[in-house]
Formats: C-alpha cells, sequence, structure tokens
C-alpha cells in the first residue's frame, strides 16, 4: 500500500530510546508529525530537540503503568488540539528471573505497561483513527510471544497477548482504512535488557538485530499491498519460530529453558 507519512500524526510511546527512537527517526524522516510518549522527560526533550529540525514532534512525560495513563494522555493530546491518526505502541518493561524469585509488584508493572496500556490506548484513540481513516496501529510484540521462555514468563506472555489482540484487531478493522499489525523481534541492541540483571546478558549473547532493522522490517510491511496481522523481524527469529512449530509443548520449553539458562 501507499503510505503517505506526511499526512500523518503518530502518537508512539517509549519513544526516549532505542525501537522507539528508531521509529521517530524514521517517521520524522518520512515526514510525519509525531506525539511522542516516554516517561523518562529528559532523553524525550532531547530526542524531539533533535527531530524538530525537520518534524513537528509533541512530547508528554508520562507513566504508562498508571490505570488512568490512557484517559489522561488522550485528554491532554486533544486538549492541545492534535488529531492523532495512528499509534505505535511500543513501550514495554520487562524482568527476568524466576517466577518464583520475581517481584510481584513489578510483575504488575509489567502486565500494566505492557499489556493494560495498549489495550487502553488502542481504545482511548481508535475512534480517531477510524475517522482519519488512513492510518495505522502497529503493537510490538516480540519472537518470544511464539515460544514459552523461563525466566521471563509474564514478559512472554504480555507479548502472547499482543500478538493475539492485534490479530483480532486487524480482523475487525479490515475494510475501515485503518491498518493494523503487531511486528516481533528478537534480541535487539537496545539496552532493553540492562535494567532486568547481569543474568540477561544472556539474551543478547548471540547474533542481535538493531532498532533500526526492526523498524525497517515494520515499514516494509506496512507498505506492502495487503499487510498480514503480525510480522517477525529477522531471518533466523523467523527461522526459530517456524522450526518451533514442529516441537511439542515440552519440547519447545525444555529447549527454551537451556536458551535461557544464565549458567549456559
Amino acid at each position: 500500500m501507499t503510505v503517505d507519512y506526511r499526512s500523518q500524526t503518530v502518537l508512539l510511546t517509549g519513544a526516549s530510546g532505542g525501537i522507539g527512537a528508531a521509529f521517530a527517526r524514521a517517521l520524522a524522516a518520512r515526514g510525519a508529525r509525531l506525539v511522542l510518549v516516554a516517561r523518562r522527560a529528559e532523553p524525550l526533550d532531547a530526542l524531539a530537540d533533535e527531530l524538530r529540525r525537520t518534524a513537528r514532534v509533541e512530547v508528554f512525560a508520562l507513566d504508562l503503568s498508571g490505570p488512568d495513563a490512557a484517559a489522561r494522555l488522550h485528554r491532554a493530546v486533544t486538549d492541545r488540539g492534535i488529531h492523532v491518526t495512528s499509534l505505535i505502541n511500543n513501550a514495554a518493561v520487562g524482568s527476568f528471573a524466576l517466577f518464583a524469585d520475581a517481584d510481584p509488584g513489578w510483575l504488575a508493572t509489567e502486565i500494566a505497561v505492557d499489556v493494560a496500556a495498549p489495550v487502553a490506548l488502542t481504545a482511548a484513540f481508535l475512534p480517531d483513527l477510524l475517522r482519519a481513516g488512513n492510518g495505522f496501529v502497529i503493537n510490538l510484540a516480540g519472537a518470544t510471544a511464539y515460544l514459552p521462555s523461563p525466566r521471563m514468563a509474564v514478559y512472554s506472555a504480555t507479548k502472547a497477548f499482543m500478538v493475539s489482540f492485534t490479530e483480532s484487531l486487524w480482523t475487525e478493522l479490515r475494510g475501515t482504512g485503518l491498518t493494523v499489525f503487531a511486528v516481533a523481534p528478537g534480541a535487539t541492541a537496545t539496552g532493553f535488557t540492562a535494567d532486568m540483571g547481569p543474568d540477561a546478558a544472556v539474551l543478547t549473547a548471540g547474533k542481535v538485530r538493531r532498532p533500526e532493522d526492526v523498524v525497517a522490517t515494520a515499514l516494509r510491511h506496512l507498505e506492502r499491498r495487503d499487510p498480514g496481522p503480525a510480522v517477525i523481524d529477522g531471518r533466523d527469529n523467523r527461522l526459530t519460530v517456524t522450526l518451533s512449530r514442529f516441537l511439542t509443548r515440552r519440547r519447545a520449553a525444555a529447549l527454551m529453558s537451556r536458551v535461557f539458562d544464565p549458567a549456559r
């Protein structure tokens, strides 16, 4: 499909770094107006200052883990007279630990940011997106959505939710003019794992993709004639997910337990 990025006002969460910042730079280069959302105000403002040389940029520093965050953001955006046409649900937090050792409060935050916030934001902005009729919703999932992930049980479950949620939206919104899909990265050099503790280094011990690679995959998929409901970034990640379908769930879980073992 032909995407006129210059007609788009894209609300992007988790924009202050990693894949979010790469999305922001790519969309700004294509002429889109950006509404950038992130919890950390300082790097968000720095990115906005960089992009304002060539693009129109609005920023909202907001912690999406709050139960009313989506409603407050929609109200703030509307009050500023901004008409959002597209949405990228990119913000995420994670943890890397055995479930029995995990902090229950942090697990609740993972669910709030990775599941509740994208659902609430999509619900809040969907009427605006449908009125525009030519935009897109891109939800960040992950290759772990397709595999059991010991030590990341809740995080991977949130990504599996995002794939299922997005596939259903893709079906419901066919013919509306709104393109919906999930992009599923594997290990990506974003610094995301740095906050998960030293054991999480095992996640990026092998070949990793760049944030720009993930964004390129997403935008190529968006520009296809008839984009499907999900796309996996990277040939190796696609191959891993495809081969996993030939394993029993027992064997897949055992395999991933070895892959995610910090002592391996």
